[in-house]
């Protein structure tokens, strides 16, 4: 029997020992062949080896799979040895060296646990040398990155828990990165310097959106395997600012009206666990806020890619290695230009209304609840975010929409939902515009707006509030003017992208050792 295994995506490899082969064999004539040991068969006495490698199961999944290799001689087994261990130590891509950050409160509470059960024992074999911080408090990650961390002695930083604890991974990195850059985070026209440090996610949180765009599951094993072999993805970050103050980053989605709303309310009843969300969200379809407010873009220009493509981001993405370096070729001229610049050349978009949500969407949100995502054609390195706005409409049209995000039909193809691919927007709510553009409505709307501004201040009344709230991957935002840019390819994830199927069905003629 013949087998082959790619060298990239070796794990590790052992000797076996001698003595406990001998004492196995069954005394049948040893031919010097090589060939794949099954579990359960015997040595026959010879000195063999053991290659532990990556095995593709269903549903992106991957798992540590062993082949033994028997050879007639100690010194030529040994040889094989050392000639895979020095290949598998050539690999520069491979950490040597990791900082590993576990969240033990993050979801089910299983993130310690999962660490030391399924992901501690494959570093271990891989020759991966950890330091583990146990967070104590919320954002206890993020300073430690901050200040106190020598990330000089590490080749990557893992975290173990959801969303949540990857977004503390991601602001820690990303400001030490600026501070030791001389970038200042308060100007919301300065590029921001790329990351040198791979961050790995575990995934051991509620919903693990990350893990899902990016390797196609929230599976630790897989997770811990991507890390093992150096797999490397550039990802977007998006800065989020107000009035030139810094507020947070993110890397999935900003969602403003439902979304935020959903999350504010549910923060208030944490006492019903991942329950919550549920509540929350049925409260706030019943409830169907909308807010009025003028959002500004700046669409993607002279690039390759829609909203509404049929095509998904996949591992080695044609669309994100286009985009990404007209974008790398264009970011001195953002860098250098203003924001009063920009609006003078014509390219900017302003659309003004009511709107029951307002989304910018990084990636495609995909997870077990919502298999496409917000926007399923969205690009993980293409240096561009999609906007997608919901005006006002019926509580059935926007359960039409909802209800698209978990069936086959175009989510955008509706009369009162439009989507544009931007690198930049902004959003200003209505109650914090201009002096000027509150006269203009006033001379529009009449007696209608002093009765519409009175129901602000006596929100007992039943109409709708002024304003909602920014949920930013999470997180409530303190203020509902921002300005958003998208920088790209910003971070590296321990990740390839989510792997075509037939990966997984037609492995056939590897490169092989």
């Amino acid at each position: 029997m013949s087998h082959s295994v790619p060298l990239s995506e070796i794990i590790a490899v052992r000797e076996e020992d001698e003595e406990e082969e001998e004492e196995n064999g069954s005394g049948r004539k040893d031919d010097g062949s090589w060939k794949k040991i099954k579990d359960g068969d015997r040595l026959d006495g010879r000195l063999a080896f053991t290659v532990s490698y990556v095995e593709r199961c269903q549903q992106h999944r991957w798992r540590c799979a062993e082949v033994t290799f028997t050879c007639p001689e100690r010194a030529l087994c040994r040889s094989w040895v050392s000639s895979i261990r020095e290949q598998l130590a050539s690999i520069s891509s491979r950490p040597r060296s990791l900082l590993v950050y576990i969240n033990p409160y993050g979801g089910k509470r299983q993130g310690k646990r999962i660490y030391e059960r399924k992901v501690a024992p494959l570093f271990a074999q891989a020759g991966i040398s950890t330091h583990v911080i146990v967070t104590e408090y919320a954002n206890h990650a993020r300073d430690h990155l901050r200040t106190a961390a020598e990330l000089s002695k590490f080749d990557g930083v893992v975290c173990v828990g959801g969303d949540g604890m990857f977004s503390e991974i991601v602001h820690g990195l990303v400001w030490r990165t600026q501070i030791e850059c001389g970038v200042d985070p308060n100007c919301p026209d300065e590029a921001l310097s790329p990351c040198s440090l791979r961050i790995g996610i575990i995934p051991a949180g509620s919903t693990d959106c990350i893990c899902f765009a990016t390797v196609g599951t929230n599976d630790p094993i897989t997770s811990a395997l991507h890390i093992i072999v150096g797999d490397s993805q550039p990802m977007d970050v998006c800065s989020v600012h107000h009035n030139n103050m810094f507020l947070r980053y993110s890397v999935s989605l900003l969602g403003y009206g439902f979304y935020g709303d959903v999350l504010s309310d549910s923060e208030r009843k944490r006492w019903l666990g991942l329950a919550r969300y549920d509540i929350s969200g049925v409260k706030m379809f019943l409830t169907h806020n909308y807010y009025e407010g003028t959002v500004s873009y700046l669409p993607a220009r002279g690039m390759i890619g829609t909203p509404r493509d049929a095509g998904r981001c996949r591992s080695g993405c044609a669309v994100c290695q286009h985009n990404g370096q007209i974008q790398s070729d264009r970011a001195e001229k953002y860098e250098t230009e203003k924001a009063s610049d920009c609006e003078d050349d014509g390219e900017w978009k302003t659309i003004r209304g009511k709107f029951l949500a307002i989304n910018a969407a990084s990636m495609s949100c995909a997870c077990p609840r919502s298999p496409k995502g917000l926007s399923p054609a969205a690009h993980l390195a293409d240096g561009t975010t999609d906007l997608i706005l919901v005006r006002k409409c019926s509580r059935f049209n926007f359960l039409r929409h909802l209800l698209r995000h978990a069936n086959k039909d175009d989510q955008f193809d509706l009369g009162f939902v439009e989507v544009h691919r931007v690198v930049r927007f902004r959003f200003t709510p209505r109650y914090c515009q201009s002096d000027s553009d509150l006269e203009l409505d006033l001379l529009e709307s009449g007696k209608r707006q002093i009765f519409s501004q009175i129901c602000r201040d006596h929100p007992a009344c039943g109409c709708a509030p002024a304003y909602s709230s920014w949920n930013c991957d999470g997180e409530i935002l303190t203020h509902t003017a921002i300005d958003v840019r998208v920088h790209c390819r910003l971070i590296k994830l321990f990740a390839r992208g989510i792997e075509e199927p037939q990966v997984f069905e037609d492995l056939a003629n590897p490169s092989a050792i």
